[in-house]
């Protein structure tokens, strides 16, 4: 029986693993040194090809329909009213700077299927940005469409940013046989940053505070008809009743909101513990007592760079470090291939779940300033592939035109693209990872370089826009910025070509190529200099010795 149970719950998390798979961080106006406000995201799929989606403002006909189809699957889940009019959208980012992004968190199995149902999660952020101009506003509508065609998904959390407030909004389906969800959304508090990464954060919330926090009206009461809470509602907690947080939602899940909000503030020591997936149970009602807190204020104010860094990481410095254990490699190679979790004799292990991670299909920070006209003001910064050695590119959210590198339908998960950023950046993570630790100095300089030279264009290429804007329309200030991020986009990826070129022939067969200022070195009759050739790190011998005795041992060599 005890063995039963425990394959049923092993079964479990291996299936609720496959979930872990988004990072979100929020950031509001006061805790920015220029006064935006930015969400990121990383859309961490082992199915989903990196590129940028694009609709364009739209009119449509009284009476007009719109198919709804699944965003994970591409399944057509059933046909909605349209509005008259739908707003440009690149990305997760509309015309009026309003961005969305998300991270699935799962919840209480019998609310994740609704029969019937018709608005799944991706589907919700690209209607409500097609259909709002404020994050307000796009909390409405989200709601409201679960509240009128049903809720496909399971538990889902949404970062939601305009200029000038940030929200995060969670919601989960009641299940089968009534239609809708429940929900909370909170306003971030302004100089303050938050995040989620796959695990409910909305613990308790204020019940009488409707410029900050709003909520479904059955939201506890739900909860109660289910048997799940009989506390007093000031007491009752979201994610403690709708998805408990556990091993798993901590240290695969949590963990990495505390990675990121290790590398802007100096107090997350108190909560490592939990990280590790330690959980402490106490209160009344049997709560989570160590969480971490849904916000913390950074030490400084952040700039779009430092953002930029926060969705890289490998628990570098710290007790979940993954550069530092046998798992690394002699490389130090932050990376582990799925699944998350192993076993060594019955005895279940687990590796890290970072937010950086090979699988990504696309990353984004967005950035969306009120003191710039809307289609001048916000910006997608658009990455391809794993967050660590992506390089983000400006995408201004009023563009009419995507670049070929980026184009829905340049090559797909099966299909080889030489012109995809996508495929490009691949091509130069995977051969970083046979000799990482060498060829990852190489990667992030070049991403330093071009991200710096981006960040540093960026005012000047706000106030030409701003000009020709205030000059000569929306229109041209439109196409100034479409040439310039679709310009700036192909280049990079070009870049990245000569990348994967010069590492491909400085580290081939396991060889380093000498080089002298930048060149490739000859002998004195123009044949290639003999390369270096390392080998493995002293510890990683003394590991294969302790493996494997005397297996390799040469005969005759001394012992000491």
């Amino acid at each position: 029986m005890y063995k039963k149970l425990f394959l049923i719950t092993l079964l479990a998390l291996l299936i609720s693993s496959q979930a872990f798979t988004c990072t979100n961080f929020l950031i509001t106006k006061g805790a920015s040194v220029d006064g935006s406000t930015m969400i990121t995201y990383a859309a961490d799929s082992h199915t989903l090809y990196g590129e940028l989606y694009y609709q364009p403002a739209m009119d449509h006909p009284e009476g007009a329909l719109r198919d709804v189809y699944e965003w994970d699957t591409g399944k057509f889940m059933g046909k909605i009213p349209e509005v008259s009019h739908t707003y440009s959208v690149i990305g997760n980012m509309n015309e009026f700077q309003l961005a969305i992004g998300e991270t699935t968190y799962g919840g209480h199995k019998e609310l994740q299927s609704q029969e019937g149902a018709v608005m799944d999660y991706g589907s919700l952020i690209y209607i409500a940005l097609q259909r709002a101009k404020t994050a307000r506003e796009a909390i409405e509508i989200m709601t409201s469409l679960v509240e009128g065609y049903g809720y496909a998904s399971s538990g889902e959390s949404f970062s939601i940013a305009d200029p000038n407030e940030v929200w995060i909004l969670e919601m989960i389906g009641k299940g089968e046989g009534e239609k809708g969800a429940v929900w909370v959304a909170q306003r971030i508090p302004d100089g303050f940053i938050s995040g989620h990464a796959n695990q409910a954060r909305i613990t308790t919330f204020p019940l009488n505070d409707s410029q900050n926090c709003i909520y479904s009206k059955d939201v506890i009461s739900f909860a109660r008809e289910k048997g799940w809470y009989d506390g007093m509602n000031k007491d009752f907690s979201f994610s403690d009743v709708y998805a408990p947080v556990d091993f798993g939602g901590a240290r695969f899940c949590e963990a990495r909101v505390w990675a990121g909000f290790n590398k802007v503030a100096s107090n997350m020591d108190q909560y490592t513990e939990y990280a590790k997936g330690v959980i402490e149970h106490g209160g009344e009602n049997n709560f989570a007592t160590n969480r971490m807190p849904l916000w913390i204020k950074p030490d400084k104010k952040v700039t779009v760079k430092d953002v930029m860094e926060m969705m890289r990481d490998h628990f570098e410095n710290s007790d979940l470090d993954m550069t530092k254990d046998l798992g690394a490699g002699p490389y130090k190679l932050p990376y582990r291939w799925r699944g998350l979790t192993w076993q060594v004799d019955s005895v279940e292990y687990c590796n890290e779940r970072a937010i950086s991670t090979q699988q990504t299909g696309f990353s984004f920070v967005t950035q969306s300033r009120s003191w710039l006209p809307d289609p001048i003001g916000g910006i997608l910064w658009f990455g391809v592939d794993d967050t660590y050695s992506t390089c983000y590119v400006p995408m201004y959210c009023g563009i009419n035109e995507i670049p070929e590198c980026f184009k829905v339908g340049n090559g797909d998960l099966l299909t080889y693209s030489p012109t995809s950023a996508f495929w490009t950046f691949n091509k130069v993570s995977n051969l970083a990872y046979l000799r990482y630790d060498d060829m990852i100095g190489h990667i992030r300089e070049l991403q330093s370089k071009i991200e710096g030279q981006f960040i540093s264009y960026t005012p000047a290429i706000d106030r030409a826009a701003k000009m020709l804007y205030d000059d000569e329309g929306d229109l041209i200030a439109r196409n100034f910025l479409t040439q310039y991020s679709v310009n700036e986009a192909n280049n990079m990826t070009a870049n990245w070509e000569k990348l994967f070129e010069y590492l491909l022939v400085k580290y081939i067969d396991g060889n380093i190529k000498k080089e002298n200022d930048g060149v490739f070195e000859r002998n004195e009759y123009g044949l290639p200099a003999d390369p270096d050739q390392p080998g493995y790190p002293e510890w990683w011998y003394r590991a294969i010795v302790n493996s494997t005795g005397e297996h390799f041992k040469v005969q005759g060599s001394a012992g000491h």
